[in-house]
């Protein structure tokens, strides 16, 4: 009975201890949760300060490390998916060059065309480079220097018998959505109300698909990228020597961010001072057809 008895009383404060010890880690976890709760709480108000902080700089400061260029993968030779299914093109390029020289990591992010204000405004995209116009825009971006010249042109077949801008009455033109082709038309409302139709597409490899086919009668385009579709796919195509409009590309920064601007551009001066624009528009062009001073 006696040895029972201390035997019962032994488990007891064996219980007793386990318990106690079960208790005093219960309490351990639980002020390390309250802890982490305390951390939390006080990591958001710090993410609140620092996103404060950080909404008040622009984007000059890349701090994530990257320049990520909006672009349209439609549009070569300035941007699209080359055959290797990578990105390619003369301004993706150029891009790749000053985010090296700036030692930031270049990402391209393609882009709906008439999107490219939304991808702007909402930061997913540092900046439009891809044959982008000038003209008509001043004031909606923080414009680079221009770095390259273009006309807005119509293209044709080969075996069409339209030579001129008086032989697309009663024809079908089309023109990429929101691009300064169909703002330079629209604003020529007297040569538009002689075609037959003028009908925006999403992007000019449906356009010249259209053409081929024989869908639609005329292309109005960029004549960089017309004389560069037309080498590439070796058709029959010519570009009529009515020039639409004269203009100038640039690359657009959101309003207000002209500190990546400024070093963009003494980025791109300094590879147009040591040839290497030169290079990579030979690679493209065939020749130097750049600006930049």
């Amino acid at each position: 009975m006696k040895k029972r008895a201390v035997s019962v009383m032994l488990t007891a404060a064996m219980v007793s201890a386990m318990l106690a010890g079960c208790g005093s880690k219960n309490a351990e976890t639980q002020s390390a949760a309250d802890t982490t709760a305390e951390s939390a709480v006080s990591g958001d108000e710090t993410s609140a300060d620092t996103q404060a902080a950080d909404a008040e700089t622009t984007d000059a400061s890349k701090t994530d490390g990257t320049f990520t260029v909006g672009f349209d993968q439609d549009f070569p030779p300035m941007g699209f998916v080359g055959d290797d299914g990578e990105f390619t093109g003369f301004d993706l390029e150029m891009a790749a060059e000053v985010a090296k020289r700036l030692n930031l990591m270049i990402a391209y992010q393609p882009i709906a065309w008439d999107a490219k204000d939304m991808e702007l405004d909402a930061g997913t995209i540092d900046c439009i480079w891809n044959g982008f116009t000038m003209n008509g825009r001043e004031d909606d971006y923080e414009w680079s220097k221009p770095y390259m010249k273009n006309n807005q042109v119509f293209v044709v077949r080969g075996d069409s018998d339209i030579n001129s801008e008086a032989d697309l009455a009663g024809k079908n033109v089309e023109v990429q959505t929101d691009s300064s082709a169909e703002a330079a038309l629209n604003d020529n409302s007297e040569l538009t109300s002689t075609f037959g139709s003028l009908t925006p597409v999403a992007d000019y490899n449906t356009a010249f698909m259209d053409l081929e086919s024989g869908a639609v009668d005329a292309i109005a385009m960029d004549d960089v990228v017309a004389s560069y579709q037309i080498t590439s796919r070796k058709a029959d195509f010519k570009v009529l020597d009515d020039v639409i409009a004269a203009e100038e590309y640039g690359i657009g920064f959101k309003k207000g961010n002209t500190g990546l601007r400024d070093k963009v551009q003494a980025t791109l001066e300094e590879m147009a001072a040591d040839g290497t624009a030169a290079k990579i528009s030979e690679k493209w062009f065939g020749k130097d057809i750049t600006t930049i001073q």
